[in-house]
């Protein structure tokens, strides 16, 4: 069971003005995301469970991120006071989980702050609802309870009630997350690679041309609650970015429950049909798809198919013109590592996939396991990581290494259970390299 720690989150309010900060994009936690500043309970602290520590931890984190003194700035009579407005939990299928306590500082003037860059890329004062309205433009990334307390200081009343987001979260059989607007990532349950045990589906489009990308539940179960889901809600296309098991699983069926067609690239659908039998397409209308296609729209503007190969031959990315996200697939993974191997891996496209959207520079990078992350700051660092991995591969091997003995000198600390993708990691690796005439 994933330990859950306390945080603080410090919302600065004067009139209506709250300040605002946007987290830096090389972040590992909530990169780029429109947040409040804020922090962890000291490990030292985590026993204590009063309210003066997580005042302790206010303090700190404001000294530290803002370089402010609430202490002073209550005896100087610039803050009116300090208010636990908010408590929220982490979802149980977050790796790293967090009790967050919101604290509302009423501000009698509008503070300066001395940013901690190191943390934020900016902060500034704004009225709530143009952070809302920001929000539903699509050009903010921001969670859940965050956006609700936006909500909640919308309003003009003075005194703002506590919040509780754990006890009216909804009870949903396979949980989602909108951390952009109107594209909605439903996270079911899938028969994926450890550490990661859900695949997002991705649901989005306009009033009469909804796409659902990637519906993969791991068993009938899973797949009546998706089912149930989308009995209620429109959909008209199901596409599949590559014919991985964890992409597709139940979606032909899904598509015959619902009546609906399925697209993809031709390399999946000649994939798919060599693997799991023809049959898995019977009864279904199946549309090919090709790099620069339009599948639908988002806000009104296009979004455009990306061939991205490398992890697989027929691997698509979808982003909108605008390149406010990108749905990269597997192209990184926020949980685990990518498997470039076999028949349809191929480590130099890999690679040049990489490049490619890097080059492109969407706002941000979303991946079939895990959340949005902000920038492509995450690309940046798989690519460095693949390319000092090759060169070790390089090194070990023209020493004498055998592929087996490589696995064990790099991936010593890799569940037993996974040795298989990472040796076929290496293998890719290998075969680039003497591709290249490198080895």
């Amino acid at each position: 069971m994933t330990k859950i720690r306390k945080a603080v989150s410090i919302i600065f309010k004067f009139e209506n003005k709250v300040f605002t900060i946007n987290r830096q994009n090389f972040l590992s936690a909530f990169p780029g995301y429109t947040a409040f500043p804020g922090g962890k309970v000291d490990r030292s602290d985590e026993k204590a469970s009063d309210e003066l520590t997580l005042i302790k931890t206010l303090y700190r984190e404001a000294m530290e991120e803002l370089a402010i003194d609430i202490e002073i700035e209550l005896l100087n009579k610039n803050i009116n006071s300090v208010t636990l407005i908010a408590k929220a939990t982490s979802p149980d299928f977050n790796p790293r989980r967090f009790e967050t306590y919101f604290y509302l500082v009423d501000c009698l003037k509008l503070l300066t702050f001395q940013l901690d860059h190191n943390e934020f890329q900016s902060g500034v004062w704004l009225d709530a609802d143009e952070v809302i309205k920001d929000y539903e433009n699509g050009d903010r990334l921001i969670v859940k309870p965050v956006l609700d307390i936006f909500k909640l200081l919308q309003t003009s009343k003075k005194e703002i009630t506590f919040f509780d987001f754990d006890k009216v979260r909804k009870d949903t059989k396979i949980p989602f997350i909108e951390n952009i607007h109107e594209l909605i990532q439903f996270m079911p349950l899938s028969n994926t690679i450890i550490p990661a045990d859900r695949t997002n589906c991705f649901y989005f489009g306009e009033k009469n041309n909804k796409w659902l990308i990637d519906p993969s539940p791991k068993n009938e179960i899973e797949y009546q609650h998706l089912l149930d889901i989308f009995k209620g809600l429109p959909l008209d296309k199901i596409l599949i970015s590559h014919h991985h098991k964890d992409h597709h699983q139940f979606a032909n069926k899904l598509a015959r429950d619902l009546s609906i067609p399925i697209y993809c690239s031709l390399y999946t659908f000649e994939r798919i049909k060599k693997i799991y039998g023809s049959s898995y397409f019977d009864h279904l209308s199946v549309h090919i798809l090709e790099d620069g296609d339009v599948i639908g729209k988002w806000k009104g503007e296009d979004v455009l198919v990306h061939a991205i190969p490398g992890h697989d031959e027929g691997h698509l990315g979808f982003a909108p013109r605008s390149l406010k996200w990108f749905i990269v697939g597997d192209l990184f993974q926020g949980i685990g590592t990518v498997v470039v191997g076999g028949e349809e891996g191929d480590m130099a496209k890999y690679l040049l996939s990489l490049e490619k959207v890097i080059q492109l520079n969407p706002k941000c990078v979303i991946p079939s396991h895990g959340i949005p992350l902000g920038g492509t700051n995450i690309l940046q660092k798989t690519l460095d990581h693949r390319l000092i991995r090759e060169k070790q591969i390089k090194e070990f091997y023209l020493s004498g290494l055998s592929v087996d003995e490589i696995l064990t000198k790099i991936y010593s600390g890799v569940p037993v259970e996974v040795h298989r993708y990472a040796k076929m990691n290496i293998e890719s690796h290998l075969f680039k390299l003497k591709f290249n005439k490198e080895i």
